[in-house]
């Protein structure tokens, strides 16, 4: 596969930069727009926070014309392709455009990154008939009726049909008119359909302005002059591409990466990414051959086209085209005219249907990561460490007869580079997605975020140091069910140049017996328990904690609700009965106290079993040794009233 390709000039229009550049701004403006139309009207908090989106204008071409900026490459860079799939498709089947159509489209064989991730494609005509472009948003669904709740995690599909539904080049509205049968398929087949289908009619919303916009473009400037301007953009960013070629050292560059894959089976783990990068001149080829086979039976297979394309593209603009130095550059098909990528068929960059892919994500970034490897052969100084791999989180369960869906992603970090550290806790390379406010999450789902914060552990060494990945800690406030991939395990990120490794990551959870269990990378959905515990953590947060109870009627010294009594050193000195309804109890460590040096965590939780729906606040007093620094302000916290099942993710 490779980019485009130049096009013929030859009877191009001329263009004065001026306009051109008018009309750059308007494309953007355009794109934009799209995106945060989009992020407004979405139920899910992946689109809405996360921004797990993608818009974009493309001609008839297939060129991309822009795309939206506060949206993540992962889901821009892929829209071309997903046109390129839905022509190939409609041509195929002898099927045809119209105005007013609107096609669904999500299949990872013909340019969909996933299955998830699915596009919604408005094609753009003027004076009724005449095809002049294609308005298309893509987005990240929470569910997409697969083997498992949520739409990541499924990492025991066996193939494609069990990843869930496939909707290739399909109409939901056909000349204006939707399409009730597909629309019922998708509410009738979807979990948290309600959320699901309200965010792909927000994609359908958001891909007609992109088409109005586009037309009134058009209008003002006339279809010649776009196109004059489309064609002047893209050969711009040609251009700058290709002198940033030019700057490298001609000859091969080569770099090995592993993924760890399911760890606990020795069959289906430690494949092989190999890169081999070669410049020539102004054209850079990117060859893949001697990666490992595809595996047939598990989905960490990566679509060649909207995945690992993707990967590619992006860690080549970002390394080469540095905005710090290039500032804004169109984003447009032009800059990978200049850039080959070669995958042998069948192997994990570009599987043979029906191989399943749903979680490519992790595989793709070991890519992008091998891709800098090899390149700090060739520009050490522009390139960083290695990165550490996120983990994509489903969370799920069922109220009644609704499921209820969530999925999270949790950060890992960047390797050092010449002149800078690395980044803290962000997204890593192609995704760039953000992480999700601990008040959305808790206000929205029955989950509980105890403990988010960077890792204690050391960083990468090096004069410019490794970035610090992050902690985060859930705990489940009911019986719920749980999915993740990931990556990062067994293999650390690389440092170069002298520079020290970066930390592995790390998966354990604690079920309703307090029993701390150490899990792979890649999880299937399954079943967790909301429990029942009190417990103290000091310095460090181990288990098991230094207190350990069943719940605070123990811990107070009473049994059976809180009692009208009060002691020395426990009791309740405000009995609920008294006082209709507010009760305060207390107990003093004076005989038995809990020593802590840096820190202290106490829980009090609300297990499975309580149909109470308590507000509980609560003070510490603590004896502190003198001589000691003036102490500060606390921060606040939030009101911890949770489960003792959690899930603890270090990245």
């Amino acid at each position: 596969m490779s980019g485009n390709g130049s096009q013929d000039r030859s009877n191009r229009r001329a263009i004065d930069p001026v306009t051109a550049n008018v009309i750059q701004g308007a494309l953007e403006n355009i794109a934009v727009e799209m995106g945060y139309k989009l992020m407004r009207m979405s139920y899910s908090s992946i689109i809405r926070e996360s921004e797990d989106f993608g818009a974009a204008i493309i001609d008839t071409q297939g060129r991309q014309l822009c795309e939206s900026k506060q949206s993540t490459p992962l889901q821009s860079g892929p829209i071309p392709g997903y046109v390129k799939g839905m022509r190939q498709l409609f041509e195929e089947r002898g099927d045809v455009l119209r105005p007013g159509d609107v096609i669904i489209h999500n299949s990872a064989y013909h340019g969909a990154s996933h299955g998830p991730d699915v596009a919604f494609i408005v094609p753009v005509f003027v004076e009724n008939d005449k095809l002049v472009g294609y308005s298309v948003t893509t987005a990240h669904h929470l569910d997409i009726g697969a083997l498992s709740p949520g739409s990541c995690g499924i990492v025991d599909a066996m193939d494609a049909y069990a990843e869930g539904l496939q909707f290739k080049a399909l109409k939901a509205y056909d000349q204006g008119v939707k399409n009730e049968v597909l629309w019922c398929i998708l509410r009738d087949n979807i979990r948290a359909s309600d959320l699901v289908v309200g965010d792909m009619e927000a994609q359908v919303a958001a891909s007609r302005i992109g088409a109005d916009r586009f037309l009134e473009l058009i209008e003002r400037y006339g279809l010649a002059t776009v196109e004059a301007a489309s064609d002047a953009l893209m050969d711009y960013s040609e251009r700058l591409m290709r002198q940033a070629i030019e700057e490298l050292p001609d000859g091969s560059y080569s770099a090995e990466g592993y993924f760890d894959g399911f760890l606990d089976d020795p069959a289906r783990r430690d494949f092989k990414i190999a890169v081999t990068v070669t410049v020539a001149g102004s054209d850079l080829t990117v060859d893949l051959s001697g990666t490992a086979d595809q595996c047939d039976d598990r989905p960490i297979n990566m679509p060649l086209e909207g995945t690992v394309d993707c990967a590619i593209w992006l860690t080549l603009r970002s390394i080469l085209l540095d905005s710090t130095v290039y500032g804004s550059i169109p984003q447009n098909t032009g800059l990978v005219r200049p850039i080959t990528i070669v995958a042998p068929k069948g192997c994990l960059a570009n599987p043979i249907f029906p191989a399943p892919t749903i979680a490519r994500f992790a595989p793709g970034n070991i890519v992008a990561d091998t891709l800098m490897k090899a390149l700090t052969q060739a520009v050490p100084k522009q390139v960083g460490a290695g990165v550490g791999n996120l983990k994509v989180v489903a969370f799920s369960g069922i109220k009644g007869e609704q499921h209820w869906v969530h999925m999270e992603i949790h950060e890992g970090s960047y390797g050092g580079r010449y002149g800078k550290d690395g980044m803290d806790a962000v997204d890593t390379l192609y995704a760039n997605t953000r992480n999700n406010p601990i008040e959305d999450i808790e206000s929205h789902t029955p989950l509980r975020v105890t403990r988010y914060e960077l890792r204690d552990d050391a960083v990468a060494a090096g004069r410019w140091r490794g970035g610090i990945g992050s902690i985060r800690e859930v705990e489940f406030l009911e019986d719920s069910f749980i999915s993740i991939e990931g990556d990062g395990h067994k293999y650390a990120p690389w440092g170069f140049d002298g520079g020290a490794e970066g930390n592995t990551a790390s998966l354990d959870y604690v079920d309703s017996g307090g029993t701390r269990n150490s899990l792979p990378s890649m999880m299937p959905s399954r079943a967790v328990k909301a429990g029942e515990s009190q417990m103290i953590w000091v310095d460090g947060y181990k288990w098991p904690p230094e207190l350990h109870g069943t719940g605070s009627e123990d811990y107070l010294n009473q049994a059976w609700g809180m009692q009208d009594n009060a002691y020395l050193m426990n009791g309740s000195s405000i009995y609920e009965n008294n006082t209709g309804g507010y009760q305060t109890s207390y107990v003093f460590h004076l005989t038995n106290p809990v020593r802590f040096e840096k820190e202290i965590r106490v829980t009090i939780e609300h297990g499975h079993g309580n149909h109470l729906a308590n507000e509980t606040a609560s003070v510490a007093y603590w004896y502190q040794l003198e001589p000691h620094r003036k102490f500060g302000i606390l921060p606040p916290v939030p009101n911890v009233n949770t489960s003792s099942a959690s899930a603890n993710v270090a990245s």
